[in-house]
This record gives structure tokens, C-alpha cells and sequence, in this order.
């Protein structure tokens, strides 16, 4: 990391901005890397899922299906009376199972086992278990767990909002840099490149808006920097609207305008509540007339006797289908109804930037983007790890290296520039905390190298 251009921005201002680079990409690459590549085979294995399943997915019987009630009781009995009753998913097409999702004890959160009824001859077809409104199954969610949280649990997911918090940082400051060289050179005062370097700048430049993207949606999905996103979009009246499940006391069907309501994504129903199978039958027909026609669509029965049902449409691929709505199963009255085409805009690109990010949004050619970006940043970190290799500094006996280092160049700047710096790395550690300690840690690391540096020569 030797050659610094030294015309247009202060010298010290391009050798901070290259350390800071070189020690996010050494010492967060590879959680990048490891967010990247299983990133990149959760995209592609949606066909591998419905091939390795496709026993449990799929039928070879034809006719009309049979009402809910049945097949649900056909679940009921394979299942045994101890799992609560979550949800159903109808089978959104001909040949396709309907899933009867049930809590069970041992799983995760956000994970059901799910039987798999035929909706024609009430044949089981097996169970799974599957996670999250996606309704992803074994396979996917191993790779899943890998790219959220490394199958650790909950300290897990430092990684993946370490990898997610450093993304666009990293990746915007390779432009400035690749900026500034390219300014030189064209001056023609630098004109060595390596190989290396063209083609880690290239590739950087070509994915730096994949990159950036990646980085933004998967901070919404983060433990601290996702809390604030999620508290700063509320703020702004961007957050996604809820539905509001809430029973009066004497029910009445009513149409009001929907906000930002409690009830919406629940934990499950209590032991018993969805027991009773012949209100889901009524309770989708109810929905079906207020206007939820999409084919893939789940319905879950009330977290307590005073919750509505709900129903809600879950077919995130483009056009985007998520309305739902709370049915109350009584009267059959509809409570509240939520349309996609009314969300805010900042929640509509929310959901749209999410299903791009899983890769559902647009089918197999959301898939190969976004399974080519996520590789493409494999190689990049790839590369950039060559090119530390290839110009790590040499250390004899006679000669001891002497690396630029992050104090060394701070001292050069201003009390302006230093002031500058310090807010704009107090408000990123507040916002990212994970990010902002992880970057005292690099200052940490650089002070002691510094002191260790200047002890040896002073004693040399």
C-alpha cells in the first residue's frame, strides 16, 4: 500500500481513506465473504427445494379438493392432538399439496412443522418443517440460518449486520480511491497498476450499486441497526401498516381507513384457538368476497378468543401480492382490511427491496442477478486478499517495515478535518452500533501497532 497520489485532496485524507479500506476489507472480509456466497446459494436453490421435495409438494391426483375441515382433520390425525393448529396454506394450484402448519415443540422461532395433505383424496404426503412467511423447508433453511446467523442463534447475527454495516462503507470508499487514482493517472503522474488492482477496481465499479443495495436491505434485517431503521421509518410515517386484530366486544362488520395498527406479525395462536376446522373454510370464503384472490395466501386463526382471523395474501413476486385481511370468526365480519396498493411508497420499495434481495421478486432472473453480484463479491474480497499478499511488507533482519498507520495519518489533518471525522464516526456508531465498535476495534489495533512500531525503532 505504498504509492499515494499527492495532488487534489490532501495526502493524508487519501492515506487515511486507504487504510480504513485495506483494514475493513482484511478484517471484515471475511464475513462478507461468508454472507456473500450463502447469499448467493439461498438465490439459487428455490428449484433444488422444490426438486429434493417434490414428493411432499406435489400430487398426481385431479378433481375438486375437498373442503378445509376435511383435510385439516386428515393433518390433525397424522400429527396427534398434542401441536397447536398455526395456519393453513392452501394448495394454490392443481397437483399441489395444501400445507396445515402446527406448533410443535423443539423448533425455532418462526418455524412450524408442517403437514402436507392432498386437497383431493385427504392423503398425507409428509411433514417438514418450515420457516418464516417465505415458507422456505429444510434445505433452504440450513443455508438461511448460514447467511443470518451462522447456525449460532441470536449472538449470531453480529456477523451478518458486522458484514452488512461495513458493505456500502467499503464499497464507497473503493470508488473514492479508485477516483483519485484515476485522476492521477490521467495526469500522468502514476502509470503502474497491477493486474490485480484493474481488475478488483473493475469489478467493483460494475457491482457497486449491487453492493450497496445488499448492504441497505440487509440492515433492515439487523438486531441494532434494524431497530433503527425500523424506529426511524415510523418517524417518517414509512412503516409498513399493520393489521388491526382486535375484537369489540359485540361484533360488527366496519370499514375504516387502516395505520399503523398492533397485531400484525404474532408469535401464534394459543393451544385451542384454531381448533374448531370448519371456520377456516368460512372464514377464506368471507375473505375470498372482500377482495383476497390471490392463489398463494395463509390463513391463521386468532392469537386469543378477543383476535380476529386473518387472512393474507403472501405471493411476493412481481405484482406483489400481500393484502390481508382480519376476519372475526363469530360474525364473519370483516374487521380491517390492509391493501398493498395503499402502502407508502418508502414501504412499497421496502418490500420490494427485500423480495429483490431473497431473489423471489422476479423468479429465476432475480435469481442469476442476484446470485452473480453476491459471487462477484466473493472474488472481489478474493482478489483484494492477493493483493495484500502479493504487497505485504517484508521483514528482514536488517530492515523492518513501515506501513502507514491510521494515528500517523490523523495527526496530519486539522482540528476542523479531526472534529469533522469524529461526529460522522459517533453518529454511523450510533445508528450501526454494531459497526461503531467495530471500528473502535480497528483504532484500537492501529494505536497499539503505532506504539509497538515506535517503541522497536526508538530501541533499534
Amino acid at each position: 500500500m505504498n504509492d499515494s497520489p499527492t495532488t487534489g485532496a490532501p495526502r493524508w485524507g487519501y492515506a487515511l481513506l486507504l487504510r480504513l479500506h485495506f483494514y475493513a476489507g482484511l478484517l471484515v472480509g471475511p464475513f462478507i465473504f461468508v454472507a456473500a456466497l450463502s447469499g448467493s446459494l439461498f438465490a439459487m436453490t428455490p428449484q433444488i427445494e422444490n426438486w429434493l421435495y417434490q414428493t411432499e409438494l406435489t400430487t398426481n391426483t385431479t378433481g375438486n379438493p375437498q373442503p378445509l375441515a376435511d383435510q385439516i382433520t386428515a393433518a390433525r390425525a397424522h400429527i396427534g392432538a398434542d401441536a397447536t393448529l398455526a395456519a393453513v396454506r392452501p394448495a394454490p394450484a392443481e397437483r399441489q399439496t395444501t400445507r396445515v402448519m402446527f406448533l410443535v415443540d423443539g423448533l425455532q422461532p418462526f418455524e412450524h412443522k408442517a403437514v402436507f395433505v392432498d386437497p383431493v383424496n385427504l392423503g398425507i404426503h409428509g411433514e417438514l418443517v418450515v420457516y418464516g412467511t417465505s415458507g422456505t423447508l429444510p434445505f433452504r433453511i440450513w443455508i438461511d440460518y448460514v447467511h443470518r446467523h451462522l447456525h449460532l442463534g441470536e449472538p449470531g447475527r453480529y456477523y451478518s449486520e458486522l458484514a452488512a454495516s461495513w458493505l456500502w462503507l467499503v464499497a464507497l470508499g473503493g470508488l473514492a480511491l479508485w477516483w483519485r487514482r484515476r485522476s492521477v493517472v490521467k495526469n500522468g503522474q502514476i502509470t503502474r497498476n497491477s493486474s490485480l488492482r484493474n481488475w478488483h477496481s473493475r469489478i467493483g465499479l460494475v457491482l457497486l450499486v449491487a453492493f450497496l443495495f445488499f448492504s441497505v436491505t440487509g440492515l433492515t434485517w439487523s438486531k441494532w441497526a434494524g431497530a433503527n431503521i425500523a424506529e426511524l421509518r415510523t418517524q417518517l410515517n414509512w412503516a409498513t401498516p399493520g393489521l388491526d386484530t382486535q375484537l369489540d366486544a359485540v361484533s360488527s362488520e366496519v370499514s375504516h381507513s387502516h395505520g399503523e395498527h398492533a397485531g400484525h406479525e404474532v408469535a401464534g395462536p394459543v393451544p385451542g384457538s384454531g381448533d374448531n376446522a370448519s371456520t377456516y373454510d368460512a372464514v377464506l370464503e368471507r375473505a375470498r368476497r372482500a377482495g383476497i384472490d390471490a392463489s398463494i395466501l395463509e390463513i391463521r386463526p386468532g392469537t386469543t378468543p378477543e383476535r380476529a382471523w386473518v387472512v393474507r395474501e403472501i405471493d411476493r413476486s412481481w405484482p406483489t401480492q400481500v393484502d390481508m385481511v382480519a376476519v372475526d370468526p363469530r360474525s364473519m365480519a370483516v374487521t380491517d382490511h390492509v391493501k398493498f396498493e395503499n402502502f407508502p411508497l418508502a414501504a412499497k420499495l421496502t418490500r420490494w427491496g427485500i423480495d429483490a434481495h431473497m431473489g423471489i421478486l422476479f423468479g429465476l432472473p432475480n435469481q442469476l442477478l442476484v446470485a452473480a453480484c453476491a459471487l462477484g463479491l466473493c472474488v472481489l474480497i478474493v482478489l483484494g486478499y492477493r493483493m495484500w499478499w502479493l504487497r505485504r511488507p517484508a521483514r528482514t533482519a536488517h530492515t523492518r517495515p513501515n506501513p502507514r498507520r491510521v494515528f500517523a495519518e490523523l495527526r496530519k489533518a486539522s482540528p476542523l478535518a479531526l472534529v469533522t471525522m469524529a461526529g460522522i464516526a459517533v453518529a454511523l456508531g450510533l445508528f450501526a452500533p454494531v459497526m461503531g465498535v467495530s471500528l473502535l476495534v480497528f483504532l484500537m489495533v492501529d494505536a497499539i501497532l503505532s506504539l509497538t512500531g515506535s517503541a522497536t525503532k526508538s530501541a533499534n
